[in-house]
């Protein structure tokens, strides 16, 4: 699970898992905004820190974050088979206000986040698609 968030000219990607983990990320992203955004970038500038599991300090805020057990029950066989899975979940929520001006400047949505609808758009190509989300996170 990604999350990405853009702070004062800044972007933040926020992953959950090792370090080796981070670090393929870290080239991918590198190597797909370079090669087919011609976005070229510094990967020397791109920093990689572990968080730990209770609190961490975040754009300044000192953050306390539980982690909440739920439980999976799986059902197999018309009841046959019952397994049980308890899983570890990690809610996070992140400020929507500045993805949604991004998009609303480039005229995807509505400045309440609404999307707008245009028929043109349903004709445009992957590539298009990429183009316009790699000027939006240029700018």
């Amino acid at each position: 699970l990604m999350h990405y968030v853009r702070y004062q000219g800044k972007a933040i990607l926020a992953s959950k898992g090792t370090l080796l983990f981070q670090k393929k990320w870290k080239s991918y992203l590198v190597n797909f905004s370079q090669y087919f955004l011609s976005f070229w970038t510094q990967p020397q500038r791109i920093r990689l820190n572990q968080l730990t599991n209770s609190c961490f300090d975040f754009l300044g805020y000192r953050s306390s974050v539980p982690i909440n057990t739920f439980l999976v029950r799986n059902r197999m066989l018309e009841n046959f088979f019952l397994i049980d899975t308890r899983m570890k979940k990690f809610d996070t929520a992140a400020p929507a206000t500045p993805l949604i001006g991004s998009l609303s400047k480039a005229q995807f949505c509505t400045g309440l986040g609404h999307p707008i609808s245009k028929p043109i758009w349903t004709d445009l190509s992957d590539w298009d698609i990429l183009d316009r989300f790699g000027r939006i996170c240029r700018n």
